[in-house]
């Protein structure tokens, strides 16, 4: 008799939820857009926008704050938002995939795989000459890093999510040596130029970096969302997934892949941002359930709120100074690690008791 009251307060929670969030991340943008080290009105992103799609009554800004907004702050806060929902939604496929609770990108290694890439675009001084040199140098990583570990997770047809995790973590710190032998034999300016990208952040994004992520974020994050019925399936076990009809490994191979496409871009524009694939699929699990269907674009939402609030946060302790998102990040998402892990320790506690 309990389930149906449970079941009415979490539809109750997820109709509020998919209200609110929008409404937040509108006002996020709009203070994000202006705060700064020169502060512009949010109302001049409102004139400029409606004067650009037809009222041409409303008196546009002046050119000054013109140019803050469309070259600095407004691709800087769409670059946190895609970022955000990349990693978001990547946390929540992982979770589902491996049942595990701390299951995310940066946590099974793909992440490592990124930073070699980025470190070899580095020290090899392919990044200096071309924009797009340094992203597909993290995709390739990315890539790479998810090959090794399902290839070693993958025995006579069968792929172990045990041993996925065990391999990712083998695969990361053998990633991490390679970086650091890398580094090593690189100059002291490429050596200050990485480090400074793999505190991760968003400064400096333009245009350009969202003309090479959008097209695969935005595709990537949707194509996940369609999976939402066999992530239920598979986030029950692999035997019951397999009883309905499912092809687990192509599954798996296929998630797999997308998830290193999607952190790989993600990261190639932010740096190595993390916990937000841990910390924000938490959070939005215990608002809307654990159904994939609402989870997904619940996390995505979730996730972009939450990268532009960080950065922002960055950019206010201390202006003109900035604090990189990752930093924030990391600040944040240490403590949540943390208590998750004295919460899972504690209910295996009380259940063997």
């Amino acid at each position: 008799m309990r389930l149906v009251p449970c079941r009415a307060a979490v539809k109750r929670r997820t109709v509020l939820t998919f209200i609110v969030l929008p409404v937040l991340l509108v006002a996020a943008l709009l203070a994000a857009v202006g705060i700064g080290a020169v502060r512009v009105a949010p109302a001049s992103l409102i004139r400029f926008l409606l004067h650009e799609i037809g009222f041409h009554s409303v008196a546009l800004p002046d050119s000054r704050d013109i140019t803050i907004l469309l070259l600095l702050r407004l691709p800087r806060v769409l670059a946190a938002m895609l970022v955000g929902s990349g990693l978001a939604v990547c946390g929540v496929v992982m979770q589902g995939l491996f049942r595990n609770p701390m299951a995310s990108p940066d946590v099974l290694g793909i992440s490592a795989g990124s930073s070699l890439g980025a470190v070899v675009s580095i020290a090899t001084g392919l990044a200096s000459r071309s924009l797009l040199t340094l992203p597909a140098c993290t995709i390739a990583g990315a890539f790479l890093s998810a090959a090794c570990i399902y290839l070693l997770s993958t025995s006579r047809g069968t792929t172990s999510l045990l041993f996925i995790i065990i391999a990712g973590m083998a695969i990361s710190s053998l990633f991490s040596g390679l970086t650091s032998a890398l580094l090593l034999f690189s100059r002291e300016y490429e050596v200050s130029q990485f480090i400074f990208w793999t505190m991760g952040g968003l400064d400096g994004r333009g245009w350009q970096h969202l003309l090479f992520s959008a097209p695969v974020l935005v595709p990537g994050m949707i194509t996940l969302s369609f999976f939402a019925r066999e992530l239920d399936l598979l986030s029950l076990g692999e035997e019951g997934a397999l009883s309905l009809g499912m092809h687990v490994e192509r599954m798996k191979r296929l998630l797999l892949g997308l998830t290193a496409v999607i952190t790989g871009v993600a990261i190639a524009v932010a740096g190595p941002v993390g916990f937000v694939g841990l910390l924000v699929p938490h959070l939005m699990r215990f608002i809307v359930g654990s159904g994939h269907r609402t989870l997904v674009p619940a996390s995505a939402l979730g996730g972009a709120l939450f990268l532009v609030l960080c950065d922002l946060l960055g950019r206010s302790i201390a202006p003109p100074y900035e604090i990189r998102v990752g930093i924030i990040t990391a600040i944040l998402g240490s403590p949540y690690l943390l208590s998750l892990i004295v919460r899972i320790q504690r209910r295996g506690a009380r259940g063997a008791a």
